[in-house]
């Protein structure tokens, strides 16, 4: 084990470090300084944050560009009418439908309920319930059934890769220039890691993780083994197993 953290530290070490932001989405959010457009920003990219990068990264840019670069004063002041007259977007399964309805649904929780921050810090550490009750709200306004797919259901036991990645964004302060942390009523050591393909192969092969589906039991258990490494600061370990995978084809 010790031989495991001491590979899995420089590994962290490796790739924490602002170089990494040049290839990953998290650059769409590193656009803006205001935390409300981070936070927006942001949560829009991990949305879309599956499948090839580069066009995770293009079609992310898309959007913030259709919201006149400036995501939380669009959100605050657009009316349905201009919502609705944003046209041709698409990202794999994720379409125009789904756009219209997630800058209703956050204009809602900036309006009704103080915002992302507010609704995420709800429960505290507590974030498998944190994130059934920000599904729960988030479509808590009318919504498209088809819609209903692009946010992770933690009580169905998905992963919830996008939105625990969303959450490790916001909390977690890395100090070196990539994660924000620009949220402080979540503490690092409660979240949990963003499990992917990459992840969690590479979690197999160093025996982290046992489990074969990528689910929300596969969640607790890799990141109770990372906890163990780092008990304050667990889900750093995820440059580790994300860039053996991505960029070593470990």
């Amino acid at each position: 084990m010790t031989d495991l953290k001491e590979f899995l530290d420089e590994k962290y070490d490796q790739y924490n470090t602002p170089q990494f932001i040049e290839t990953d989405p998290i650059q769409i959010p590193h656009k803006f300084t205001k935390k409300e457009d981070i936070e927006i920003a942001a949560f829009l990219t991990a949305t879309i944050a599956w499948g090839n990068r580069k066009m995770i990264i293009r079609n992310a840019d898309r959007i913030v560009n259709l919201l006149d670069n400036e995501p939380y004063n669009f959100i605050m002041n657009a009316s349905d009418n201009e919502i609705e007259s944003l046209a041709n977007f698409v990202h794999r399964t994720f379409n125009i439908v789904d756009l219209h309805f997630f800058l209703k649904s956050l204009r809602n929780i900036y309006k009704k309920h103080h915002g992302l921050e507010r609704v995420f810090s709800r429960y505290g550490g507590n974030i498998p319930k944190t994130l059934i009750n920000f599904r729960e709200l988030f479509f808590e306004i009318p919504f498209p059934e088809r819609t209903s797919r692009h946010v992770s259901n933690v009580a169905k036991n998905s992963a919830a890769k996008r939105l625990n990645m969303f959450l490790m964004w916001m909390v977690r302060q890395d100090k070196r220039g990539v994660h924000f942390g620009i949220w402080n009523k979540i503490k690092p050591s409660a979240l949990f890691l963003p499990l992917d393909v990459h992840t969690g192969n590479v979690g197999r092969k160093l025996g982290l993780l046992s489990r074969k589906q990528n689910d929300w039991k596969a969640v607790a258990e890799i990141t109770g083994r990372l906890r163990k490494f780092d008990s304050a600061d667990p889900v750093k370990y995820d440059f580790a197993l994300f860039g053996l995978g991505v960029f070593e084809k470990f």
